[in-house]
């Protein structure tokens, strides 16, 4: 069964241009940008180097019109880019301010890693869910792909989790938009990889008390790793808002296991059957109307740099991935 779209994630123009070549974005973007320009609309960039370096060659001093971002300014970790570019969008909309953001995702693993999850495939959930959130401020939004970067299956899955696609026609609305209700139904019936056989920490919940010395656990293992006061801070509060939501929502014993895989802190929090998570629980900040989850995974979201879940007929669960690099050295408010 298909979801019902909100009236303002209709109106909301979520677009996506696939890039497979820099004619590409000559082609599609450029005229485009053009057009902005000449109507004096706002247009802000938040792109790598060589998509800024393609379009300003293309543009030349019209280029100095447009709004660019500093990619720095957008930390890596996934759900706090996402909640730092509806931060951006919602204080434009405060000011009274239209604008239209074309932004290209940092999602590639660290260079030369054989990271344990797929950082492009779950970036799409974000994607899904940005149509409801960034949908009240009135700002359309176009996310860049670059095809020759990434499958052609994910490709695929981009094209359908935005309404409108760029072509050489121009921007189109999309008639195979997959709703975000249903894209984060079917993400969260995907079973995890299997826990490896050998883990670091290995601890069974049946009680609230039990938090106080899983902080401390918790701690001691960060601190093990190399991680800083500041890093283990963060994988201490993203565990136990996780695990304190599988003590009172799900079922007795929450069990939590944690291990590494190279300098990245893995960490899966499981309950038997218990409360079954909203699709869209933690990809809508706390206190937001009509939306569903609530502080603790999206706090998780904000601290972690991939949370996963899955909910299947006997358990419940979720796993978090603190890289070392990406989790040192980024704000966490």
């Amino acid at each position: 069964m298909t979801a019902p779209t909100s009236p303002a994630a209709r109106d909301f123009v979520h677009a996506a241009l696939i890039v497979d070549s820099d004619d590409t974005l000559r082609s599609r973007l450029v005229p485009a940008l053009r057009r902005s320009v000449a109507a004096h609309e706002r247009v802000y960039l938040l792109v790598g180097a060589h998509v800024e370096r393609v379009v300003r060659d293309a543009l030349g001093s019209l280029a100095d019109r447009l709004e660019w971002g500093e990619r720095a300014t957008f930390p890596t970790r996934l759900g706090f880019a996402y909640e730092r570019l509806r931060r951006y969008l919602a204080a434009q909309h405060a000011a009274g301010s239209s604008v239209h953001v074309i932004t290209e995702a940092d999602v590639s693993a660290e260079p030369g890693s054989d990271a344990p999850v797929d950082r492009a495939t779950a970036h799409l959930s974000y994607e899904s869910a940005c149509g409801d959130a960034y949908a009240d401020y009135g700002c359309a939004v176009t996310c860049l792909w670059d095809s020759r970067r990434h499958p052609g299956v994910l490709i695929e899955s981009v094209r359908t989790l935005h309404n409108h696609e760029f072509t050489e026609n121009g921007r189109e609305p999309n008639s195979g938009h997959v709703a975000s209700a249903d894209y984060l139904r079917r993400r969260s019936e995907i079973p995890l990889d299997a826990v490896p056989p050998v883990v670091d920490l290995d601890v069974r919940l049946v009680d609230l008390d039990q938090l106080t010395p899983l902080r401390g656990a918790l701690r001691g293992w960060a601190e093990a790793r190399s991680f800083d006061a500041d890093a283990t801070g963060d994988v201490v509060v993203a565990v136990t808002e996780v695990a304190t939501n599988g003590l009172v929502h799900g079922a007795l014993p929450v069990r939590l296991r944690g291990w590494h895989h190279g300098d990245m802190l893995v960490v899966q929090v499981d309950d038997p059957g218990g409360h079954r998570i909203p699709p869209a629980a933690g990809f809508h900040r706390p206190g937001s109307a009509d939306r569903v989850g609530g502080r603790g995974l999206w706090l998780a979201r904000q601290l972690a740099d991939v949370v996963t879940v899955h909910c299947g007929e006997s358990r419940t669960s979720v796993r978090l991935h603190f890289p070392h690099a990406g989790t040192h050295g980024q704000p966490a408010g």
